[in-house]
């Protein structure tokens, strides 16, 4: 009876498993980005970085904004900061270099 259990569990779990992250709409990108790309990440962080929603609050090491249909999230690195953005499908990261 509770190898019956234990067998149905995994049973269970490993067609959780294997449902899970199935879709074909994989949006990983193997090759370097087009122009299309360059430019989308150059037009994010340009309204990141003139947003006033966006702007650094004083002492806080991590915080986030909206730009445009992007949601964002930046970190406080020894370079600068690091923001990363996305929205469904898509996601763009760059980096803000401390000022000195």
């Amino acid at each position: 009876m509770r190898l019956a259990i234990i067998l149905a569990f995994l049973a269970l779990a490993g067609a959780l498993l294997t449902s899970c992250g199935g879709s074909g709409d994989s949006t990983t990108q193997t090759t370097s980005p087009g122009a299309g790309a360059a430019t989308a990440k150059a037009e994010v962080r340009a309204e990141w970085q003139e947003s006033p929603d966006c702007r650094h609050p004083a002492g806080a090491s991590r915080w986030g904004c909206s730009v445009g249909p992007y949601r964002c999230q930046a970190v406080v690195t020894d370079r600068g900061w690091s923001v990363d953005c996305a929205k469904p499908g898509r996601s763009i990261a760059f980096t803000v270099p401390a000022r000195k």
